[in-house]
């Protein structure tokens, strides 16, 4: 009979500390730190501060126009005209709302010859009171002064950010706390007899704490078969329920804050590395797998049948469940968007899945290769078609994006048209990668609402998950697949693994630094989410593999750390991403806000909803229950 081990954690503890949770994220203090809704300018939303104009210039009307930091050689936005004053000399008001996510820098002219208007570079503060005081230093000169005052101070719209830290904290504390009580014996068996009557299965309670597949291609879901593993490794479920849980988050709407939201075009913000991560683990996964089928015999022809039918029913689920488009009305062939995140993914793991299985040997347990002069690179050298595969691939991709002749745009064009490139290629949005899924699949079945169109203000159809950027998505899942092979080549060799993540990391920040110039916009080949850019996979797989270094050590070799909570997601990713797409817009999820321009209100939510299916995956882990596709 299983007994309460040092892997058992009580359920009760776990829901008091949700319950605690939920209440301190929707408590006033958080929702609306300061009373932001009474703060707030009329008429003002989220990310906006109130700018009132003076012009004190006699005879002269005065334009004002806009350009923010982080959009990349735009155009200026023309932002408000102000009529000269008036003949008594009492100047002219015209109140604007301005942008306060990042610095702008306002241009002024007047309608005079001759004048020398100054640029205005300010962050203005969410939801802050301020005035520009435009007027002549005397009649005799040309020279104008402009002065911005506040008249009413922003508030300090990252403070529901520490509030949420805090309290995740305290919870975190809590847990803590209940963990050391229940590893005292008595209290451990008074836990044990009264919330397990029966006896708990030894998967669940054991020392190691953690089933492990053992007939299943899939990256990212258990199947249904079970035995002991004496090396299960939980840091890959606990690396993919991380990035699951962040991508839930930041799909929620992440507070609202620009930086928890996709970065418009060049440059990365904390949404943009979710994804890649979780096609990276998704190739560790597939090497660890297959390996395994392998070594018990399994036919090649079987794996790859269930490869198949797996990655049809993730484009499946993905283009008719999960799909944008249905905000338009009800789903039609006509509006029917064929890329996406699933889809991308099924695509993906078919291609990795079927490279790896027509090269793949069972890798022994006690390998015999330690003698070989090669040792050090076998995972690499044994496996060198598949790069010649990868770098061909590669090579296509640098081909088509460079040299393909695009309608209207010079070649090689990486941009987000719209006003940037000063406005020089409105149309040219993502230059070959647009063109291709454009010519191929059609405006209509593309994404409508790319992160590009608000900041550059672009007009076309473009889709992150188009099919230019599938060819660097093979190529992250890959690196993920080294990863793999790393864990298979140098089993129970701590020290060596994690050298050599270190020594991929590195060589990967190398190739970014060479490819990005370490810049946001100035590189060869900036780091792009939206392109999928070569720099944006070797950046990704830079942090992945350090991260992936870092959650290995603590959880599989020290074991100091269960994984938890991100462990219990990872173990039901399909089912957790899948449920938080369909039932976004349900409660509890989501609920009428009080204050729809609070990041608060926003950030309490989102919270709550990750939180949620958290849970969820918590009480799912508990009862053994497992979506596999």
């Amino acid at each position: 009979m299983a007994g309460p081990g040092r892997g058992w954690r009580p359920s009760a503890t776990l829901c008091l500390a949700v319950t605690a949770l939920s209440a301190a994220l929707l408590a006033p203090g958080l929702t609306q730190p300061h009373d932001l809704s009474r703060k707030r300018p009329l008429g003002l939303k989220i990310d906006q501060a109130l700018l009132l104009v003076h012009n004190e210039l006699i005879h002269e009307n005065l334009t004002v126009s806009w350009l923010s930091d982080y959009c990349y050689q735009c155009l200026h936005q023309d932002l408000v005209s102000v009529p000269m004053s008036n003949a008594s000399g009492k100047p002219n008001i015209v109140a604007v709302a301005v942008d306060s996510q990042h610095p702008i820098t306002l241009q002024l002219n007047g309608t005079r010859a001759g004048r020398e208007f100054p640029r205005i570079h300010y962050h203005f503060g969410e939801f802050g009171n301020y005035s520009l005081v435009v007027k002549s230093f005397d009649s005799s000169t040309k020279m104008i002064s402009c002065d911005i005052i506040i008249n009413e101070s922003p508030v300090n719209s990252h403070l529901p950010i520490l509030y949420a830290f805090l309290i995740y904290m305290g919870v975190l504390s809590i847990l803590t706390v209940g963990h050391v009580f229940v590893i005292i014996n008595p209290v451990r068996n008074w836990f044990y007899k009264k919330l397990h009557p029966r006896d708990t299965d030894h998967l669940i309670n054991s020392e190691l704490g953690s089933p492990t597949r053992t007939d299943s291609t899939s990256s990212d879901v258990p199947a249904t078969t079970w035995t002991i593993s004496q090396r299960r490794l939980r840091s890959l479920d606990t690396f993919r329920g991380l990035s699951l849980i962040i991508m839930v988050f930041v799909n929620y709407g992440g507070g609202k804050y620009w930086f928890f939201r996709h970065q418009s075009w060049n440059g990365l913000t904390l949404a943009d590395l979710v994804f890649p991560w979780f096609v990276f683990i998704m190739g560790t996964s597939i090497s660890l797998s297959l390996n395994s089928m392998l070594r018990r015999g399994c036919s090649k022809w079987k794996v790859l049948g269930k490869a198949l039918w797996r990655s049809f029913l993730l484009f499946l689920i993905g283009v008719i469940i999960i799909n944008p488009n249905y905000c338009l009305g009800p789903l039609s062939w006509s509006n029917l968007r064929i890329p996406g995140v699933l889809q991308r993914l099924g695509f993906t793991y078919l291609v990795v899945a079927v490279l790896e299985l027509g090269f793949a040997k069972a890798v022994a347990e006690n390998d015999t290769l330690q003698e070989t002069p090669y040792f050090a690179l076998r995972d690499i050298l044994l496996y060198w078609p598949q790069w010649v595969f990868i770098l061909t691939l590669e090579a296509i991709w640098l081909g088509l994006t460079f040299l393909l002749i695009v309608p209207g745009c010079p070649n090689g064009y990486l941009g987000p048209g719209g006003i940037g490139d000063f406005g020089k290629y409105p149309n040219c949005t993502g230059g070959a990668a647009g063109y291709i899924d454009h010519l191929l699949l059609g405006e209509k079945h593309i994404y409508q609402h790319p992160s590009s169109n608000v900041l550059y203000q672009t007009t076309v159809a473009y889709d992150p998950e188009g099919i230019l950027g599938t060819i660097n998505s093979i190529f992250m899942a890959f690196l993920g697949l080294q990863a793999g092979k790393i864990f298979l080549f140098y089993k129970d060799q701590h020290k060596k693994i994690m050298s050599r993540f270190f020594i991929w990391s590195v060589v990967m920040g190398i190739i970014s630094a060479i490819l990005t110039k370490c810049s946001k916009d100035e590189g060869f080949i900036p780091a792009n989410k939206n392109l999928w850019s070569i720099s944006y996979v070797t950046t990704l797989s830079c942090f992945a593999f350090m991260l992936l270094l870092l959650i290995y050590y603590l959880v599989d070799v020290k074991r100091c750390w269960s994984g938890a909570p991100f462990f219990y997601p990872g173990m039901n990713s399909i089912l957790v991403y899948v449920g938080h797409e369909v039932f976004e817009n349900y409660f509890p999820f989501k609920w009428k806000m009080k204050d729809s321009q609070s990041h608060g209100e926003h950030l309490a939510q989102n919270l709550v909803a990750t939180s949620i299916w958290v849970i969820i995956s918590y009480l799912l882990y508990q009862k053994r229950i497992f979506w596999k596709i």
